[in-house]
């Protein structure tokens, strides 16, 4: 009987201990946290005291406490977290057996971007285990205590403040909880779909305090319009746009209009007239005006160009981008206020350009594919069979998720790898919950 109890005990400890190595691996093979190209802009939130263009300040902070233990501390931070949300969401499915949370998250971090995610310093680990926290606040009430409910709810508020992308996908599936709310009574709890609404105002409120306390400025974090302009630009409606009112109007982007780089990315960030013109303080009310006027003057082409961004964002789904040894930005911004930490960086295999995802996108992408296909083909039926489990909530809460995320991501800043990659493992990791549920002989009740 002891042994049995000692047996149950080590197996208990087993999933804890090997998960969170296994989710920083990248890492601690790396011998520094990764970076990507957004990192420094988070990074230097904390000393520069101003707001730039989609740079979360609520994020930057969170890095900056971090630094002393050469950000190891965010990367244990974000380890736990997606240690604890995982769990939870097993345990609440009525999946709580330590061996199968153990196979269950070594498949997710073999199969998908997740151990990536984890180990990097970058706000989109915070996207997917969102959207999870999420769905247990609002699906799962009678099945977590006060305590977890609280947690829950202070995660998802600051999850939601790090990237307005995902304040927009949470929003987006609170929304659609309240459309479903009077069909699923048995299913849905008001007081937690309270619960969630608040958290985006929390999340809101948040952001708007820490923007204040850095910068004296109440103000939302600036760049939706630089970025959905950038996206028109990409899309060859900014330059119709300048051939059709140059004659007329005095836009500074009129003698250029014939020497627009071809993506948004070139023309942002590139060596473009972007930064001729001033950049985002001089271009932010000409770029508003394009937009807005451009989405009157060609409506149809604006709703196509839309439609075919959402599309192929839902397609680019491969782990690594913006994850190479050019992060000339983040490097300067570490040299420049973080020298203690610029030996052990320029040390790290990444900045020696040893990180192939090549190799590791001939698996990560055709599972990423199947998962989406596989969990909307799960609430489609779940829908056609009028089912009402807890399976088909969760299949339909993330087939949401990963539509809103292609919809806001795909037609505000077009389509990139990085922004599928970060929500597309929440798919992996429900059909491999359906699948435990399949294999331990429980089926679907309505």
């Amino acid at each position: 009987m002891l042994d049995e109890r000692a047996s149950e005990a080590g197996s208990a400890w087993l999933p804890v201990i090997v998960i969170p190595l296994f989710l920083v691996a990248p890492a601690l093979w790396n011998g520094y946290p990764l970076l990507q190209w957004d990192t420094g802009g988070y990074l230097a939130r904390w000393y520069e005291g101003y707001l730039v263009p989609s740079r979360s300040t609520v994020f930057g902070l969170y890095l900056h406490y971090g630094e002393g233990s050469g950000f190891w501390l965010n990367l244990g931070l974000q380890a736990l977290a997606t240690l604890w949300i995982l769990q939870l969401t097993v345990r609440v499915l009525g999946l709580a057996q330590p061996l199968r949370l153990l196979w269950i998250g070594l498949l997710l971090m073999l199969t998908t971007a997740l151990p990536w995610l984890a180990s990097m310093l970058l706000t989109d680990i915070f996207a997917g285990l969102s959207v999870l926290a999420l769905f247990i606040l609002v699906t799962q009430a009678p099945r977590t205590s006060v305590l977890e409910k609280c947690a829950l709810f202070g995660f998802v508020t600051f999850a939601s403040a790090t990237h307005s992308a995902t304040l927009g996908v949470l929003f987006g599936l609170c929304c659609g909880g309240w459309i479903a709310a009077p069909f699923l009574r048995r299913q849905i709890a008001l007081s937690g779909l309270v619960q969630a609404s608040l958290t985006i105002v929390a999340g809101a409120a948040m952001l708007l305090a820490a923007n204040f306390a850095l910068s004296g400025q109440l103000a939302w974090t600036p760049g939706g319009t630089g970025v959905a302009f950038g996206r028109m630009l990409q899309d060859g409606i900014v330059a119709q746009y300048l051939r059709d009112h140059c004659g007329r109007e005095k836009l500074k982007l009129c003698p250029y209009r014939n020497e627009l780089p071809p993506t948004a990315d070139d023309f942002l960030w590139g060596n473009s007239m972007f930064n001729t013109l001033g950049r985002f303080e001089g271009m932010n009310e000409e770029m508003g005006t394009i937009v807005k006027r451009s989405l009157a003057a060609y409506p149809l082409w604006q709703a196509k160009a839309a439609a075919v961004a959402t599309a192929e964002q839902l397609m680019h789904v491969a782990t690594g981008e913006g994850t190479s040894g050019w992060v000339p930005h983040t490097y300067g911004i570490i040299e420049r206020y973080i020298p203690a930490q610029v030996r052990q960086m320029r040390a790290a295999h990444q900045q020696h350009w040893e990180i192939n995802f090549a190799v590791v996108n001939w698996l990560h992408v055709p599972v990423a594919l199947g998962s989406m296909l596989a969990a909307a083909a799960i609430a489609a039926h779940a829908v056609w069979r009028r089912r009402r489990d807890d399976i088909a909530l969760l299949a339909s809460t993330v087939t949401l998720a990963l539509l809103g995320n292609a919809v806001i991501c795909g037609v505000i800043s077009g389509p990139h790898d990085r922004y599928g990659a970060r929500l597309v493992w929440i798919a992996t990791f429900t059909v491999l919950i359906a699948a435990a549920r399949w294999f331990n002989g429980e089926r679907p009740v309505t």
